[in-house]
This record gives structure tokens, C-alpha cells and sequence, in this order.
């Protein structure tokens, strides 16, 4: 099949941002790419020259192994090609490179086949060259087949032995390795450039990079870089010339390199999985970047068959971690309204994984933050998922923007209902104040039904969409007049489920007074300030006609959750919703305030606790429902502030962050214990013992 002209034009885009990338970061040392940016060019560029190999040019950058040499150094030739490594991004793709390998050598040597697997360090490759033991030459990768001769700047690196460590070294051998800035040097001398009024660098890959080739050795010692050895190769003929990858990472060390020490021997695909998995969360703790795991065949002789393509060594990997940034295109900017009239900017943008899921939407927060971004329709953007949850545009990358873009502007009236949009004081947000906005109608009713609030079975967003559509319902107080009829003529609704939604509705009545609260969707009032609210204030009347003093004086509510609370209720329509709700039978009051005062005799008064993974018996609602109970607070994220984690199976990385924090652990045995405790015995200090649990606080 002929390509069209913008598949033609596409490969010809691609190619020039790529060589411009390759010719700022190789050449000028001024990255203006980010390497998943670059990676995901790179990938679409292949995909298309493969699908139309007719179209392949001799200079595009899939042809070639790397970007010519810097000019100021001396280009020296690589003894053995210094290839980059092929990348899989999954399981699936390490498989299919198995698949691979295993059929070029046929099944009689595949079942005796391991695997040593490596850290892929973020730095940059070194390639040194040792004569009679003695450090004669160090380069940088180059292009592969020619580096940079950077010897006086390598000899700055003390992890680098300028002589071997051996009794009799070979004549001539080539270690190869990464050179990386610790993490802590990089944030020292962001430091030093931040108080220079200079501009800091990047990443620590781009800082490893350019400080490789700084003229001045003295510049480069003072960085204190660092290096991993990896690989070595030595003659055919060499005497102890290692047999296997492990044996090389063994022979390196003795010799007198820094090897990483979390390598590990695999006997299988599931055993790389589980070194994959396992480092997922723990390279998080590491004193250095690591972006995936480098997979070899152990057997070198099995390295010699299987040879290289004309980029890559058939015998080993890049298995890449999910991108916790990944660059995408905008295809559209937009607005959602929510249900309390804010309007948040949306970016539309091409499909991209990003944290294990494809995103398409990102948030653009508001309107200072469109203008901080300056994005437009058509720019390259990297995106990341805030709190590990909400993506959101991170930054853009203009040297990819297109010509002739315009910058984007907010609207100044509501897309859904045309009324004027207004910014309040101090405010970043604007906002719909029309309350019969539909957008706003909409999120209420979905607020109204979701399951921390009334929990309306069956009521759902697309059901909404309908509703708000008809006359019957312009408030949440209207769901309690609908009639099983008035339901059944909508689409997709037939009398069973019209019968079984209003009986849902019915049955919301029963919920308690704190759910209530909550679900009215008053600004600042989430769950928990609703249920301290209801604790306080023992009826909707109290809390109506309670000064903002009075609202303020309640723990944890504070000034501008009581003015939002206090505003609510001057306002007529909310005043009227009040009543309709009563009228209804909502249950609009509570115990009284000192029935359901906490005891001050729990030991988890005034504690807050996180949960995370599957208890044994306790749901998730049960465990948090007797902390509230006990006088403890439950959260959603670890912090300093947090006092335990409750760690269930298949815990996440609250736990490694727990951990990391020193945060007091607890199973679910060990929790029901705490929390049958009295005051008396609960713990004085965090460094003491709980009595009962067999726990220290770290």
C-alpha cells in the first residue's frame, strides 16, 4: 500500500526532530528532548519505516547507531562496536525477545540458558581501554563505532582504577560501563548553580553527560562522578577469560571496579519478572536512577552465536519501567464544569501509557496555569499522574511546537449554560455561579449518589445525563418525587430497574445525617469535615444558624472551611433544598454532640492511620469506621504526620513509603488489639513499645 503525503510528511518530521535532538545532545551538550520524548519518536518512526520500508532513507536515525562525536575532542575508534542496548517495555516484549533468541539457536541449548539481570543505570557509557593493566584510554560511546577521547577527565573518577587490581593483568583489555552523578550530588550542585544564578541541570543523565565533557578536568573532579563496570572483552585467547556474564561482573571486581551489587542470577523469564517487580518500588530508595533492568544471556559462548543486528546484541535487553512522565501531542483543549461551577481547562491528547493505564485527559488545573504553560493546541507535552492518580500536564516542550499555533484562552462564558464566568478575589478558579447550571445539576446528582454520600444504587452518570434533560429534577431534593414511570420512559430503563431505582432513592432516606451533610457538596466539605461537622452540630438547624466563629472553634474545620459553610447556608436556594429535603425524610440531625464525642480513653485519639491493601476479614469501610470509632483519623496518603499504616495483602507503595517514613506498622491482628486498648496503656513516645501488639515504632 503507497503511503499518503502525511504519512510522508510525518517520517520527514520525525526524522528532523530526531537528528536535532541527537545533534543538541551529542554535539552542542544542550539536550532539548526528553529521553522518553525522544523514545517515543524514535518508536513511532520505526513503526512507520516498517510499515513502509520503501520509505527508509540512509540518513534517518533508525540507520544509524548513535550521533556523530563532539568536535572538541578527539575522535577516537572503538576497538569493538559500542552498541546500545534494544528496549521492551513489558513482559510481553521481553517474552517475544526470548522467542527470538531461542530460534536462532534452536532447542537444544535454550532448556540450559540463564539470565543475569543488571540495574540499567541512568548515566552514560564509558568505554576503557587498559594496556599492561594500566588505564590508557577512556571515550564516550559516540557513535558507536567512534567516542570521544576523554581520558583526562576519566582519570578524575576515583571509582575508576588507573590500574588494575590484579597480579597478571592481560595485555590489553576494554571494561565498559555507565558513569552516573549520585543523586545527592546532583541536588549539591543544583545547589551551588541556583545560588550562581545559573541554570540547573536538568537530570542527573544530562549532568552526568555534560560534565563528561567539560574542557577542564578540575570541573569534572569537583562533580564527583561515579561508575558501575558492566562488561569487558578481552581476546578469544585470553587466559581466564570469563565464561559468563556473572563470571565478568566477578573478574571486575576483583580487578578493582565498583559493580552494582544488586545483580541477579535468573534461571528463567519468571525469575527476571520478579527482579523487575521487585526493584519497581525499591529503586525509589536507591542513592541513584535506574529507568529499567538490563537482561543478558549469562553464557558467553551463547553471546558469541547469537551476534548483534546492525544497532543492538541479540543477547541482551533493556526491560524498561512504566513511564511515570511520559510525553504526548495535544489534540484539543477544553473545559469541565464541575458541580461546584469551577471550570477546569482539559488537555484532549493522543492515547499514551503512562503508570500502567492509557491516559487521554489531563488536567490543566486553571486558568493561571494555562498561561504559566503557555500551551497550545498541537504542542508536545509531558504529562504525569498527580498523587499517582489525576494526570496533569507537567510541562511543554516548545522547540517540538509547531508553526503558526495560537495560545489558548479561557472562555469567558459557561459552555453549558452561556452564563458569565466569574473569578473571585484570591481565587485561581472561575467559576459558574448560575445554580441551574446543567453541568452543576449534573455533578451534584452524581455527588448525591455516590456511595461515601447517599449511595444511590443504579444512579448513575449516564442516567444523570438523562435526568437533568427532563423537567422532574433540578435539584437532588426532586430524585424523592420521582414515580417508577416517570423513570421507565427514559432509554435503557424498563419497569423492573424503574422499580428497583426508586426503591434505591427510597431507601437513601435511612442513611445517616454525616452522609447527608456530605452529600450536599458544600465547598471544603469532604467526607471527614462532614463527619466532624455532624459530631458537633447534633441537627441541619444548628449548623444552619452557626456563626463562623462557632464553626471555626471546631477542630479541624478552621476559617475558610467555616466561611464556605456559614455562606452555604445564607443563600435562599440552599435554605429552600433544606426544606424539601426534610420534607422528604432525609434524616437531617444526629445524636447529640456528646453521644457521639469520641473517649478520650482510646489510645488512637487523635491519631491518624493509613490503610493499604486487603485485610483478612476487615473491609476496608469496617477498619475505618472503628479507627473514626476509637477516635483516630483515617487518611488516603502517607505522610510524616501519619502515625500507622495498616497493611493488608497486596500492599502498594504507601507501604514503601511507610517504610521509607519509619511509620509503625500494623496487621489486622495487631490493629483489632491497639484498638481494644485503653488510654492507660497506649504508648507515651514513639520509640516505645505498644503493649499488646508486639509492635516498636520505629
Amino acid at each position: 500500500m503507497a503511503a499518503s503525503s502525511d504519512i510522508q510528511q510525518r517520517l520527514t518530521q520525525l526524522r528532523q526532530q530526531l537528528q536535532q535532538a541527537g545533534m543538541a545532545y551529542y554535539v552542542l551538550d544542550a539536550p532539548i528532548m526528553e529521553d522518553a520524548v525522544y523514545d517515543q519518536l524514535y518508536r513511532e518512526l520505526q513503526a512507520l519505516e516498517a510499515q513502509y520500508p520503501e520509505l527508509v532513507t540512509p540518513d534517518s536515525p533508525t540507520q544509524r547507531v548513535g550521533d556523530r562525536p563532539a568536535s572538541q575532542f578527539t575522535t577516537v575508534p572503538h576497538n569493538i562496536p559500542l552498541y546500545s542496548l534494544e528496549n521492551a517495555f513489558n513482559m510481553a516484549e521481553l517474552a517475544q525477545w526470548q522467542a527470538r533468541w531461542q530460534r536462532q539457536l534452536g532447542t537444544e541449548t535454550v532448556a540450559a540458558a540463564s539470565y543475569v539481570c543488571e540495574l540499567k543505570i541512568d548515566g552514560s557509557a564509558l568505554a576503557l581501554t587498559y594496556e599492561q593493566g594500566v588505564l590508557v584510554r577512556g571515550a564516550t560511546r559516540g557513535d558507536g563505532i567512534t567516542g570521544e577521547d576523554i581520558t583526562p577527565n576519566v582519570r578524575t573518577l576515583r571509582s575508576i582504577p588507573l590500574k588494575l587490581a590484579l597480579a597478571a593483568p592481560p595485555a590489553v583489555v576494554e571494561v565498559r560501563g555507565e558513569a552516573f552523578l549520585p543523586l545527592t550530588e546532583f541536588q549539591r550542585l543544583n545547589r551551588i548553580r541556583a545560588e550562581a544564578d545559573e541554570m540547573p541541570f536538568a537530570n542527573p543523565r544530562n549532568a552526568a553527560a555534560g560534565t563528561l565533557r567539560q574542557l577542564d578536568p578540575r570541573i569534572v573532579a569537583q562533580r564527583r562522578l561515579d561508575f558501575f563496570a558492566y562488561t569487558l572483552h578481552l581476546r578469544d585467547d585470553a587466559e581466564g577469560a570469563p565464561r559468563s556474564q556473572w563470571e565478568t561482573l566477578e573478574w571486575l571486581h576483583a580487578a578493582g571496579f565498583r559493580v552494582n551489587p544488586n545483580r541477579q542470577l535468573c534461571p528463567t523469564l519468571a525469575a527476571v519478572e520478579a527482579y523487575f517487580q521487585h526493584w519497581d518500588t525499591g529503586r525509589h530508595d536507591l542513592p541513584y536512577l535506574t529507568d529499567g533492568v538490563v537482561v543478558k544471556l549469562n553464557d558467553v559462548h551463547l553471546q558469541t552465536q547469537l551476534g548483534f543486528t546492525q544497532k543492538f546484541p541479540r543477547w541482551a535487553i533493556a526491560l524498561k519501567y512504566p513511564a511515570e512522565e511520559a510525553p504526548t501531542q495535544v489534540k484539543a483543549i477544553t473545559v469541565n464544569v464541575g458541580r461546584t461551577g469551577a471550570v477546569t481547562p482539559m488537555a484532549l491528547m493522543e492515547p499514551v501509557q503512562l503508570a500502567g493505564t492509557i491516559v487521554q485527559r489531563a488536567t490543566l488545573h486553571n486558568q493561571d496555569r494555562v498561561a504559566e504553560l503557555d500551551i497550545r493546541v498541537g504542542d508536545t507535552v509531558v504529562i504525569r499522574k498527580a498523587g499517582e492518580i489525576i494526570p496533569e500536564v507537567l510541562r511543554v516542550l516548545p522547540e517540538l511546537r509547531p508553526a503558526e499555533t495560537a495560545p489558548y484562552q479561557m472562555p469567558d462564558t459557561c459552555p453549558e449554560c452561556d452564563s458569565a464566568l466569574v473569578r473571585s478575589p484570591g481565587e485561581a478558579v472561575i467559576r459558574c455561579v448560575n445554580s441551574s447550571c446543567p453541568a452543576i445539576l449534573r455533578g451534584s446528582l452524581v455527588h448525591w449518589a455516590s456511595r461515601d454520600a447517599l449511595d444511590i444504587d443504579g444512579l448513575g452518570e449516564k442516567l444523570v445525563e438523562q435526568l437533568v434533560r427532563q423537567p422532574w429534577v433540578q435539584s437532588v431534593a426532586d430524585l424523592y418525587d420521582l414515580t417508577p414511570e416517570q423513570i421507565a420512559s427514559l432509554e435503557r430503563m424498563g419497569a423492573k430497574s424503574a422499580q428497583n431505582l426508586v426503591a434505591a432513592i427510597a431507601h437513601s432516606r435511612q442513611q445517616p445525617y454525616a452522609r447527608v451533610l456530605y452529600g450536599l457538596g458544600i465547598r471544603h466539605v469532604g467526607k471527614v469535615n462532614a463527619e466532624t461537622l455532624a459530631a458537633h452540630f447534633a441537627s441541619i438547624d444548628q449548623l444552619a444558624t452557626a456563626t463562623v466563629e462557632a464553626l471555626a472553634a471546631v477542630h479541624s474545620i478552621g476559617g475558610e472551611i467555616a466561611q464556605s459553610v456559614n455562606t452555604w447556608f445564607q443563600l435562599a436556594a440552599n435554605q429552600t433544598l433544606i426544606e424539601r429535603l426534610q420534607a422528604a425524610g432525609l434524616k437531617l440531625s444526629g445524636p447529640p454532640a456528646s453521644a457521639t464525642t469520641t473517649p478520650t480513653d482510646s489510645p488512637c485519639q487523635g491519631k491518624t492511620f493509613v490503610i493499604t491493601g486487603t485485610l483478612p476479614t476487615l473491609s476496608r469501610k469496617a477498619a475505618e469506621d472503628w479507627i473514626k470509632q476509637a477516635g483516630g483519623k483515617v487518611t488516603s496518603s502517607v505522610s510524616k504526620k501519619t502515625d500507622y499504616i495498616v497493611v493488608g495483602a497486596d500492599a502498594g507503595s504507601k507501604l514503601a513509603k511507610a517504610e521509607k517514613l519509619a511509620i509503625a506498622q500494623l496487621d489486622e491482628a495487631q490493629l483489632t488489639a491497639l484498638l481494644s486498648q485503653p488510654n492507660t496503656d497506649a504508648p507515651q513516645a514513639q520509640s516505645e513499645k505498644i503493649p499488646g501488639v508486639g509492635l516498636t515504632k520505629k
